[in-house]
């Protein structure tokens, strides 16, 4: 099992429709995926047009662990998809004091799980630092950072790679992050400068660039993934490409994606 968490220090830089997108991405390659909403605002679901009144997922699964594998749900798209599920309050801040007194909380209850080796496990966090992002971190075999060309992600940068090295680094499952550059706008001399920079920073670590696409928010309007809403549209193609990227990163240091 290979766990893919997909986090960003700020919010409305585009992070789960990356998620929900890359995922499917990622099962178009041929690979078997679970998508999993770590978000309490349950946005996942809506990339594919799932119903989630009364629904359980994962914030029930502290309390009822035998509900965790009946919460998957099978989405059009082929993948599956743990949502964060339909809660109170109380139920809410009684699973994020289990996961801030269980660092380890969600990496054991993936294995418990008993998935296939082979499968991709996609995270999506909500932004900035968290009970969450904390275990999203503790968990993952690769860390992939969506940011945005402009100044407002590139200085919360320094704040994104100090959690990755409290977090990450020292867990004997990590391997490395990547960065996502996500709205790449052209037209925009600051973007392009911003871009320029993220490139030359990252080097390596770079996975990919999904350029603005219109497509991408109409997609997300009809509950769709890009890639059956307008699978020949450059977005489509960029987070083609970036899947591709997280793959070929996967398959080093003896990890065999097959």
């Amino acid at each position: 099992m290979k766990i893919l968490s997909v986090l960003s220090t700020k919010g409305g830089v585009g992070k789960s429709t990356i998620s929900a997108n890359l995922a499917v991405a990622l099962q178009l390659s041929g690979h078997q995926v679970l998508a999993i909403d770590l978000d309490p605002q349950n946005g996942l679901g809506y990339h594919f047009s799932l119903d989630l009144d009364n629904d359980t997922g994962l914030v029930h699964a502290s309390s009822q662990p035998e509900s965790l594998a009946a919460s998957i749900r099978r989405t059009a798209s082929g993948l599956s998809l743990i949502p964060y599920g339909v809660y109170s309050e109380t139920q809410r801040i009684a699973f994020e004091s289990i996961l801030a007194q269980q660092p380890h909380w969600l990496r054991d209850t993936l294995y418990g799980l008993n998935l296939d080796p082979n499968v991709i496990v996609v995270l999506d966090t909500p932004p900035g630092a968290s009970v969450y992002m904390m275990q999203a971190l503790s968990a993952a075999t690769e860390v992939v950072a969506v940011v945005l060309p402009d100044a407002g992600s590139y200085v919360t940068l320094p704040q994104l790679l100090n959690l990755i090295e409290t977090y990450s680094s020292h867990q004997p499952h990590f391997r490395d992050y990547g960065v996502i550059i996500n709205q790449m706008n052209q037209t925009r001399l600051l973007s392009k400068d911003v871009a320029n920079v993220l490139r030359s920073t990252f080097a390596n670590r770079l996975i990919g660039t999904v350029h603005y696409d219109q497509a991408i928010s109409e997609a997300l309007a009809f509950g769709q993934s890009v890639f059956e809403y307008a699978p020949h549209s450059e977005a489509a193609h960029d987070i083609l490409n970036c899947a591709k990227g997280i793959i070929d990163r996967l398959a080093t240091d003896g990890y065999v994606v097959s």
